[in-house]
């Protein structure tokens, strides 16, 4: 479909969807937060009558225990769980496949995601394949494939950055053919977030910087998207107001609990609005880097989103300049503001050592710009609401500009 007839069939499928999403049931995990507050999820899983929880994290927090707070509690009261520690960065079916076997023999009735959104999407595949034990992963991607309630699902981040802890989303990578994909469905949502700064204090600088943009990203294509409710809209501009104050500082002084605090409660509204406003080109477009290279996402999303902000010109001035004004971005006119409030996005990134482009053992190759654009392209329509709508030769030109 050419671009001039794909536009009304899209615009017309995103208004419907809007429509649609305003009489669904939207539930927010209920929150548990503050300095420490990892421990207290013992006491919540009694209180539910939660008998064996699995805990999904990656290797690398596996390795540190950085589950012990809540563990060591366990202990002490004689509380069973079992530990699937093998998540990866994209997690693959296989990734899922494997927890998914640990949660059925090991008898478990809950699941507690402990780590960034690749713990949290291996968490939430494992709940749909517990709820769907008869369907594939892949038959479950898209927009409401799941359709039954997951088993309770405990988020608790140790970035501040994928808003998975409040999101419908996994995203999944299948390997094999090189195809990452998202679950899109109410029943993904967890059931609780476990907003706990002191996870975060040791973060590296790059993971701290990359996941806070990561957030940015996700509030500002919430909010310049045209599917915003007050609500979202609200959440959003929370957000890009507390990543401008506190992301420089967390990255930093990584043991500032405020400013660690603060940006876990960014990274929670900024899902909030996105959840059920929409993402927009940028994720389409890093997505796409993450199935072909394993590109990290918050890397991804923080290279390219000043660049797609740009792509979109004119489209985007007024809300740009909107958010200009939130975090104190002068102007004279819309435009004015708008690049202001890119430029400023381009400083934050070199102040964190953000890169301009992508290369090295990431490099983008030129003979896949076709088949990275059709997936982002494919990606981003009908379904996101965004200010431009890009044809594939112009998603191409942008992957150049990243290009090493």
């Amino acid at each position: 479909m050419c671009l001039n007839k794909c536009k009304p069939y899209c615009r017309l499928f995103q208004k419907i969807m809007y429509v649609g999403l305003a009489v669904m049931k939207w539930r927010e995990p209920e929150l548990i937060t503050g300095a420490g507050c990892l421990k207290s999820v013992a006491d919540k899983l009694q209180e539910l009558g939660l008998k064996h929880p699995l805990i999904v994290t990656d290797g690398f927090l596996h390795s540190i225990r950085i589950y012990a707070p809540l563990t060591d509690e366990m202990d002490k009261r004689g509380m069973p769980y079992s530990i699937y520690g093998e998540a990866v960065p994209n997690p693959t079916v296989h990734n899922i496949a494997d927890a998914y076997k640990m949660y059925t023999e090991d008898g478990c009735d809950c699941l507690i995601a402990v780590g960034g959104g690749s713990s949290m999407d291996c968490a939430k595949g494992c709940g749909a394949q517990v709820a769907c034990p008869n369907r594939t992963l892949a038959q479950m991607k898209g927009l409401l494939k799941v359709g039954k309630d997951i088993p309770t699902l405990f988020a608790v981040p140790t970035t501040a950055g994928t808003g998975s802890e409040v999101t419908v989303t996994a995203v999944i990578t299948n390997p094999e053919n090189r195809d990452k994909y998202l679950m899109n469905d109410l029943h993904l949502i967890p059931h609780y977030a476990v907003l706990d700064p002191t996870l975060t204090y040791n973060l590296p600088k790059p993971v701290t910087s990359t996941t806070g943009m990561d957030t940015l990203t996700h509030a500002v294509e919430a909010y310049i998207g045209s599917a915003n409710t007050k609500r979202t809209k609200e959440n959003a501009l929370i957000a890009v107001k507390l990543v401008f104050e506190n992301l420089l500082t967390a990255y930093e002084d990584g043991h500032n609990e405020t400013a660690r605090l603060n940006m876990q409660n960014a990274s929670y509204r900024a899902g909030l609005a996105f959840t059920r406003a929409y993402v927009g080109t940028v994720h389409a477009l890093a997505h796409a880097l993450g199935g072909f290279y394993g590109i990290p996402h918050g890397l991804a999303n923080a290279v390219l989103l000043p660049v797609v902000l740009k792509a979109y010109g004119k489209t985007a001035y007024k809300k740009l300049a909107e958010l200009a004004d939130l975090v104190g971005i002068k102007g004279e006119t819309a435009k004015d503001k708008a690049n202001a409030f890119i430029a400023a996005i381009e400083d934050l990134n070199r102040k964190m050592e953000i890169p301009e482009k992508i290369g090295g053992k990431w490099k983008i190759l030129d003979e896949d710009l076709p088949a990275l654009a059709k997936h982002a392209y494919d990606e981003t329509n009908p379904l996101y609401p965004v200010p431009k709508i890009l044809s594939e030769k112009q998603l191409i030109e942008l992957y150049k500009q990243i290009q090493e």
